[in-house]
């Protein structure tokens, strides 16, 4: 996938419980596509949370995914909504930090292709099997819109927050450099244990708890 027109739309002052950031917004336009995923010349935006001096040292950064389910309604279908509190806390903790919220529901596929997924996966199939049964590919996510706009905020180096190697490569051949990759790790529940146990051993994640077969049944 390759953007270009990427640039900023909007920035203010944004109050949180966790503590008074710059709130962001970013749009960019992936021009090539992604067999099974978005077509090309399809928009793409970004929020950006920002907080304290992100440019004296490397910054905490937490790419999330946007999951209204996890993180709207509470779903413990996913570790979505724990792993995007434990980001805000630990950037609150130490006083600065980026949080980059981006739009791809579902692992990229959209909220109602997403719904359909989760049907699916109520008869049996894990994760992937359901994505790739409704004709998507198993992660149609891509982190092209958070490396450059790490690069319009003037940050080259980070300590990325996240269980997935594919963003730490990501960023790394986007040019960023990723000197620490911190836990997104919280504690396991029996409601996603089989999501877990997908992303361990489907998609690489590394997570220090193993998921047994009785825990994610």
């Amino acid at each position: 996938m390759a953007l270009e027109s990427v640039k900023k739309i909007a920035e203010a002052d944004f109050p949180t419980r966790w503590g008074a950031f710059r709130i962001l917004g970013f749009e960019g336009v992936n021009v090539e596509g992604q067999p099974g995923c978005a077509p090309a010349h399809t928009e793409e935006g970004l929020v950006a949370l920002v907080m304290g001096d992100i440019h004296t040292k490397p910054p905490l950064v937490r790419i999330h995914s946007q999951c209204l389910t996890g993180d709207v309604f509470g779903s413990l279908r996913c570790d979505c909504r724990l792993q995007l509190e434990l980001a805000l806390k630990a950037i609150s903790k130490e006083g600065a930090g980026i949080l980059l919220y981006e739009q791809q529901e579902g692992r990229g596929i959209g909220l109602m292709a997403k719904l359909k997924a989760y049907e699916l996966q109520d008869h049996g199939r894990d994760t992937v099997e359901a994505n790739e049964e409704l004709g998507f590919a198993a992660d149609c996510r891509g982190y092209e819109l958070p490396a450059e706009v790490l690069k319009l905020l003037g940050v080259k180096r980070v300590r990325l927050m996240t269980n997935n190697p594919e963003k730490v490569a990501a960023l790394e051949s986007a040019g960023i450099t990723v000197t620490e990759r911190v836990s997104a790790e919280v504690e396991p529940q029996e409601s996603f244990a089989g999501y877990l146990k997908t992303k361990q051993e489907k998609m690489g994640h590394i997570l220090e708890t193993v998921v047994t077969e009785d825990q994610a049944e």
